[in-house]
């Protein structure tokens, strides 16, 4: 199993992918970054039969939300504006289909966030959905961790303090 997380630090909830994947690799669990980037993605997922994507998204729904899909993006996503990428994850999957290069199964991980300008801090709301994720990926999954702290233990957020 291939997991990728995407985003970029710097630019708020649009983190939310890569946080994923750092704390999902301090557990032992191997992943991937990308800043999400179309062709970027389809490269990273070549050769691999189950991939899972977690990024950022704007649905609508309330910050924090997370959502899961198989093999495709719901219409909200795929016209959502706020993507901090020229062409990102919506794009790499209608791509992918169109040159038969998707995965034989690929799972996206979708956590709604607000804050996508440079500088900002990541939304309490989208530090607690990188914990959920991270929990369901690796219960949903069975990835083997070889860690003396849980993803619920209050040193899984930043300085510490559960949130």
């Amino acid at each position: 199993m291939l997991i990728i997380g995407c985003g970029n630090r710097q630019r708020g909830d649009d983190a939310a992918g890569i946080l994923v994947a750092e704390r999902l690799r301090e557990l032992g669990v191997e992943t991937v970054t990308r800043i999400g980037q179309a062709a970027d993605l389809i490269e990273a997922w070549t050769g691999s039969d189950d991939v899972i994507v977690v990024d950022a998204v704007v649905t609508g729904a309330p910050v924090g939300t997370v959502q899961m899909w198989e093999g495709q993006l719901p219409p909200t996503c795929l016209n959502a504006t706020a993507s901090t990428h020229t062409l990102g994850l919506a794009e790499a999957l209608e791509l992918a289909k169109a040159l038969n290069r998707l995965p034989t199964r690929l799972r996206v991980y979708g956590i709604e966030g607000v804050r996508f300008e440079p500088g900002l801090e990541v939304s309490p709301e989208v530090w607690r959905a990188v914990a959920e994720v991270v929990r369901r990926i690796i219960a949903d999954h069975k990835c083997v961790i070889d860690a003396g702290i849980s993803p619920g233990s209050r040193s899984f957020y930043p300085g510490g303090a559960a949130r």
